[in-house]
Formats: structure tokens, C-alpha cells, sequence
């Protein structure tokens, strides 16, 4: 990965487009960061105000690096990595805070041949959830939906997700599939930089605050679907357990 912090930025457009109950659609921009999860950027100081990574410490709640947390969770699986390489794209904390709707793991053996991918989707109620997957060639897989995300959709139908290892271009996508149709779609589409001061400092300048405009983002989406009658589903009392979430390649 480009750069000389060993790893990339994307300058990224977000799209979300709801077709039923009503149609809504909405974008932002903002950038992501593709990095080695055991060598993630140790930028100077006072670029760690704009952005760091919890690799060095603890992840929150866990106790665990977030390498160890990975790990923990794909034993639980029965999957062993054999100190293989993942990569991450993830928001980072930016002036002390952080929320990844989506981060994303590319897991890889010692070998460097593809394991498995790993879709991590946090809510704004503070829940995440891991989907394991077994994409085909080229990024595709389907999987059961498990997790409260919207209070405007309940928990069931599938996801189709194309989640191909970003290279110049970032092209992700996330499509639920009910009954009777998909009712909706997400898409992140970006153009790598690399990751030095330079970039950061003019994405950072461009998308002010950006992971927290994420976060108030969804939330004042979700208020204008409230204003225009959408019936809201509650939220389960439990987030489901993710210890044998396990979804092959898109048939």
C-alpha cells in the first residue's frame, strides 16, 4: 500500500437509496483508511488529533487488541489465519472519536492466499455484529441478515454484498434482498491517495469531522423517515451472537 505510513486513504462518495416503504435516497463524502491491522499508521504529532488507531492499545469493552478480538472471534468460527495478514478499512478516530457503520476485514493465511472476509456492522444504539464471509472471485456473498440496524426495517431478508480487496478504486456494496423485491441499497465508491500528511490534512480540510457528519448523518436521516410516517420496528432485546455467523459466496 502506497504512502509512508504503509497505508492508503480514499476520498469516498456513500450513497443510500430505499426503494419501499417510500423511496429516499441520500450521499456524503468522507474518507476511509485501508491498513494493515498489525501495522496500522503511527502518524506525528498533531496528525494523531485527525487521526489514530487503536493498535497499539485496547479496543473498547473487549480488552483486547483489535488483532486478538479478530482472532478470538474467527476461532470461534474454526477458521485460524496462522499469523496471516488482514486489512482493514475503517474510519479512524478523528479529535477523539470514531463510528464505523461498516468496517471491513481481508483475511489471509501466511501464504497470502484469501481466507475469508469479515463485514463488521455497527449500529448507532452502540451493538455491532460480524458476518463471516466466503466471497467468490470477485468479492460476492450472501448472507441472512442477523442485526438491528435501521428501526425502519426488521430483522429478516438477506444481503448481497460485493466487498472486492480495494485497489485503485474503492467499489463496495450492500444490497438487503425480502420478500418481494430489495428494498435497499448502500455503495461506497473512492479513488485511493496515498496516506502522508498532505492528504490528510486536505481530506481532513474537505470532510470536517467526517466520521462524526457520519454519525449525524444517519441519525438525521432517520429523522425524516420518522416525519414521513415510516413505521418503526423495535429493537430486539439482544444483539444476536456472532460465533457461528458463517455465509458463503452470492448463488
Amino acid at each position: 500500500m502506497p504512502g509512508p505510513w504503509g497505508a492508503a486513504l480514499y476520498e469516498c462518495r456513500i450513497s443510500h437509496a430505499r426503494t419501499a416503504p417510500v423511496h429516499h435516497a441520500f450521499r456524503h463524502h468522507t474518507y476511509l483508511w485501508l491498513t494493515d491491522l498489525d501495522r496500522p499508521p503511527r502518524l506525528p504529532w498533531p496528525l494523531r488529533l485527525l487521526a489514530s488507531f487503536p493498535a497499539g492499545g485496547r479496543t473498547a469493552g473487549s480488552g483486547r487488541s483489535p488483532r486478538e478480538d479478530l482472532d478470538r472471534y474467527l476461532d470461534s468460527a474454526g477458521v485460524d489465519l496462522a499469523g496471516g495478514r488482514v486489512l482493514m478499512l475503517a474510519h479512524a478516530r478523528s479529535l477523539g472519536y470514531v463510528f464505523n457503520p461498516l468496517t471491513v476485514y481481508w483475511c489471509y493465511d501466511r501464504r497470502g492466499r484469501a481466507v475469508c472476509t469479515v463485514a463488521e456492522v455497527h449500529n448507532t444504539y452502540g451493538q455491532r455484529h460480524r458476518y463471516l464471509l466466503h466471497p467468490d472471485e470477485r468479492g460476492r456473498a450472501r448472507a441472512a441478515k442477523e442485526f438491528y440496524v435501521s428501526p425502519f426495517f426488521p430483522v429478516d431478508g438477506h444481503y448481497r454484498m460485493f466487498l472486492p480487496v480495494p485497489g485503485e478504486r474503492l467499489t463496495l456494496a450492500v444490497q438487503l434482498e425480502r420478500e418481494g423485491g430489495r428494498p435497499f441499497t448502500a455503495t461506497v465508491r473512492g479513488t485511493r491517495r496515498p496516506a502522508r500528511g498532505t492528504t490528510l490534512l486536505r481530506a481532513a480540510a474537505t470532510h470536517p469531522l467526517s466520521t462524526l457528519a457520519v454519525s449525524a448523518h444517519i441519525r438525521y436521516q432517520g429523522v425524516r423517515l420518522w416525519l414521513r410516517g415510516l413505521p418503526v420496528h423495535l429493537r430486539p432485546d439482544r444483539a444476536p451472537s456472532n460465533r457461528t455467523c458463517r455465509h458463503d459466496h452470492a448463488r
